[in-house]
């Protein structure tokens, strides 16, 4: 069975999700049946969406590859980032890797496509949204993209960092409004393009048009590992 690499703690709860999800999502009987685990947390690291928006000079990368790098060196057999700001350095990270770093915008993009969706709206932090990140794999994969407007997209990041990261309790009529209006404008599924809005689902059980892009990660991760997958999680889309 090959080891999973994380590099996480970006930010610490949705990683911890993360491997809550891996381990719900795997058939075992046992321990062993288990893949295992390599996690380094890096909590620390310079903002990601400050320094995407030219706010902070202070790169997050040379971080992000000493993690890279301390898993590879322990036995990881592939990396996943339980965060989706962080794709934005997604090919300098897979540039310097020997084994396979996973692309979560990739793979989501991909499913997407594949089940004859063609316009998406995206639920992400400022620097996700200002990079393009996920715009540029959906458009690869001939998905059309809507985000909110400005003032929605302050009360996005309001609920990513003003609540979640902080604790607090979310504000679902605000996040459900925002959402709403991206349907208005002919999304056919909403992406929860941020790792923090996986945890709203702990607040109350979110419709079906919402795609969870760390449920896929786990998903894919569990695959890849060797172990074998729940039959209920074979189709999360």
């Amino acid at each position: 069975m090959k080891t999973i690499g994380i590099i996480g703690g970006l930010g610490p709860m949705a990683t911890v999700y993360y491997m809550e999800w891996i381990v719900r999502m795997t058939a075992a009987d046992c321990d062993q049946a288990h893949p295992r685990i390599l996690l380094k947390s890096i909590p620390d690291i310079p903002d990601r969406t400050a320094y995407i928006l030219g706010k902070s000079n202070d790169s997050p990368l040379p971080a992000l590859l000493d993690a890279e790098r301390e898993l590879l060196q322990a036995g990881a057999d592939f990396i996943t980032i339980p965060c989706i700001t962080a794709h934005y350095f997604y090919d300098t990270l897979q540039e310097q890797s020997d084994k396979p770093v996973f692309s979560m915008t990739g793979d989501t993009a991909g499913q997407i496509a594949k089940k004859g969706i063609r316009k998406v709206g995206i639920l992400a932090t400022t620097g996700t949204v200002a990079s393009g990140v996920l715009e540029r794999e959906f458009q690869k994969a001939g998905v059309e993209t809507v985000v909110p407007a400005p003032a929605d997209q302050e009360l996005v990041m309001e609920i990513i960092y003003g609540q979640i990261k902080k604790g607090r309790q979310v504000d679902m009529a605000a996040f459900e409004q925002v959402s709403g209006k991206l349907l208005e404008m002919g999304a056919q599924k909403i992406i929860l393009g941020c790792t923090e809005l996986s945890l709203l689902e702990k607040e109350k059980p979110l419709r079906g048009e919402y795609v969870d892009m760390l449920k896929l990660l786990a998903q894919r991760a569990v695959r890849e590992s060797g172990a074998s997958l729940k039959k209920e999680w074979a189709d999360i889309l």
